[in-house]
């Protein structure tokens, strides 16, 4: 293998695509890739001795897949299909068409933990000990094993509290909970004997493919109301 991480003189190894990639898109990790082959996005080569070989063109197409999950959105079959009907492969972004920023699958990726206190949570929020007891006791915010609430409890904090202005209480958001629980659950089923499998790699596979689900669970959710607001609002 050469020092540019090459496997063979014409291909690059999945470990030089990583590393090639990593500057910009940081959450991307070798069993993303894997999983990316394995839905049919790319198609490296392989050695005699069954190693991945990538070429610039692989390289490219992976760097738009990850680029229109991360900046649109659109189911990783639709991303396929446009990316073989392509006619100009140099410019694949011409035929993407999809909502500008619903969730991806990054999004559902773990991240930095944020640890905050119950007074740090107050200050960053606006939030008070009595509205935090409703938000705890309808089963909107938590607070991990030690105590500490960590970015998700922060962001929901605030939401509540931007909708409180429109005259919404923490008792009108139990609907909200309980869709939230009913799609949790519908994946869990999904998801669940996958990863009760010793297999490293099939635990990493089922990573992907709850956080590929999830964002279409989270992007059909926000398709629905948009499209049922029309109705409100007379459109």
């Amino acid at each position: 293998m050469t020092a540019a991480g090459r496997p063979q003189r014409d291909g690059l190894s999945i470990g030089a695509v990583l590393a090639q990639l990593r500057p910009e898109f940081p959450d991307v990790t070798i069993s993303k890739i894997r999983f990316l082959e394995s839905e049919g996005l790319l198609r490296p080569a392989r050695s005699a001795s069954g190693y991945r070989q990538f070429t610039d063109a692989d390289v490219d197409r992976l760097r738009y897949v990850l680029a229109a999950q991360r900046d649109h959105y659109l189911p990783l079959k639709v991303i396929k299909q446009q990316l073989d009907a392509a006619s100009d492969p140099d410019q694949p972004a011409r035929a993407l068409v999809g909502v500008d920023r619903l969730p991806t699958p990054e999004d559902f990726a773990a991240g930095h933990e944020v640890r905050m206190t119950r007074e740090e949570l107050f200050a960053e929020t606006g939030i008070d000990q009595r509205l935090l007891t409703e938000l705890e006791n309808y089963g909107l915010v938590r607070s991990g094993a030690a105590g500490f609430y960590d970015q998700d409890a922060m962001l929901v904090a605030r939401i509540v509290v931007a909708m409180g202005e429109f005259g919404i209480e923490p008792r009108h958001l139990r609907t909200f909970k309980v869709s939230a629980d009913r799609e949790v659950g519908l994946l869990h089923q999904i998801v669940g004997p996958m990863y009760r499998h010793r297999d490293p790699d099939a635990r990493e596979r089922a990573d992907e493919i709850v956080r590929e689900l999830a964002s279409l669970s989270v992007a059909l959710h926000t398709l629905l109301v948009k499209t049922g607001l029309r109705g409100v609002a007379g459109g």
